[in-house]
């Protein structure tokens, strides 16, 4: 793919006539113009050797995708979603995780996820891993590999995915937070409504407390308004002292809840220090799906009223061409457009654009992305002067600089994983 504009190398690179929302550096409300100069992978301070006039082009630090799913992607071709249902999804890839999910499997298909964020100019991905044994012990050291082989182009982060009902606080769900632990991860779980759901939440976190682990959960990914497990999480961390980050995934069911009950939740939320991410894209596939009927609700959480409350809230891209959500290209521009419609974020707070940067990175740890001096010249340009034409197409001739290089952004032809699937 082209880039729109061919960008010369010097020792001092200076890019002028930019356009960046100015709530990135410290300016408020609205888009502003702004010259940045790299020098030796970073951006720095003072003219450069070469000026090149970007005539409005916006910008942006590398993007954080802080909920994916590296070891489900690309599995469409082989385990289609037969009616587009979440049980659908979870039959579907429960069967093709027990009859092909080996080593290389797992690794070819999360490597050639990894060369398209990376080509889109995604810096840092957290990804979920279906942990339930024996499956734990052939994709976390995979992940190790990959988070080795990728060390300098994408931060990676892993967490486990087991559904509550299956975590055993005394039994193989142990073993699976003692590999998280010496993997560097972060212990994740599904919560559903089970009727000891306080109890194994309490277990829940004493393990991962135990082994000075963060947190990061699935919950409440329904339409159900009577599913609340939000709420149960929250309340466990009060009640626990809990202090490492929580993270908390989907939440739609609040969306659907009694206005009263919801605001409960969100303030119980707020007071636990919880991040919220929510996933527009996967939830917008499989929430309110039945055959014959038009959906009526987004599946999206109520991220506005969240914000309010100063809760930490992000958007990331979940799942991609698999039973759970049959397209994506773990492009965080998509997502920030996808999620801008769907949500109306547009006409809103006009910070938004930090809940696919500053907010996922601070909420898993990473590095945080910056456009002053002295930060990485991780960069994604595109030919967008303003949101209108940003979100009007999808920027396939961006630029993306990494350490202050135009890189290849080829991604990868679908071709390639054809064996895995005959």
């Amino acid at each position: 793919m082209m880039d729109f504009k061919t960008l010369p190398q010097a020792p001092r690179l200076r890019l002028d006539n930019l356009t960046v929302p100015a709530c990135l550096i410290g300016q408020g409300a609205g888009l502003t113009r702004i010259g940045l100069t790299i020098a030796d992978g970073r951006i720095v301070d003072g003219p450069g050797d070469v000026t090149v006039d970007m005539r409005g082009a916006m910008v942006f630090p590398g993007f954080t995708d802080m909920h994916t799913h590296l070891d489900k992607g690309h599995i469409w071709p082989r385990a289609a979603n037969p009616d587009g249902s979440f049980m659908g999804a979870l039959t579907t890839v429960s069967a093709d995780r027990e009859a092909h999910w080996t080593a290389e499997d797992v690794r070819r298909r999360m490597d050639f996820a990894l060369r398209c964020a990376y080509g889109h100019g995604t810096t840092a991905i957290r990804t979920h891993l279906d942990s339930i044994a024996p499956q734990d012990s052939i994709s976390w050291p995979i992940f190790r590999e990959m988070r080795a082989e990728w060390a300098g182009r994408i931060a990676l982060q892993a967490s486990c995915l087991v559904g509550v009902d299956r975590a055993d606080m005394d039994g193989d769900f142990v073993k699976t937070a003692d590999i998280v632990a010496a993997s560097g991860g972060v212990l994740g779980m599904v919560t559903y409504p089970v009727p000891d759901i306080r109890e194994r939440l309490r277990g829940f976190f004493r393990l991962a407390s135990e082994r000075g682990l963060e947190v990061d959960f699935h919950a409440d990914e329904t339409g159900d308004p009577d599913v609340a497990t939000l709420r149960l999480i929250a309340e466990t961390v009060l009640e626990t002292g809990f202090d490492a980050p929580v993270t908390v995934g989907h939440c739609c069911s609040l969306a659907v809840q009694d206005a009263a009950e919801c605001e409960r939740t969100l303030d119980l939320v707020a007071k636990a220090g919880l991040n919220i991410v929510s996933l527009p894209m996967c939830n917008l596939y499989l929430q309110a799906r039945q055959t014959g009927r038009t959906p009526r609700w987004r599946g999206l959480t109520v991220v506005h009223e969240m914000k309010a409350r100063g809760i930490n809230v992000s958007f990331a891209s979940d799942n991609t061409r698999d039973p759970f959500y049959a397209y994506g290209d773990l492009d965080m521009l998509e997502v920030m457009r996808e999620a801008t419609r769907i949500g109306h974020l547009d006409h809103a707070d006009p910070d938004w654009v930090n809940a696919f940067l500053a907010n996922p990175a601070r909420a898993c740890g990473f590095a945080a992305p910056s456009l002053t001096p002295g930060a990485p010249a991780d960069l994604v340009i595109t030919r967008a002067r303003d949101w209108s034409e940003l979100f009007s197409r999808p920027q396939s001739d961006r630029i993306v600089l990494r350490a202050g290089r135009v890189i290849d952004r080829t991604l990868p032809d679908y071709a390639e994983l054809d064996d895995l699937f005959t």
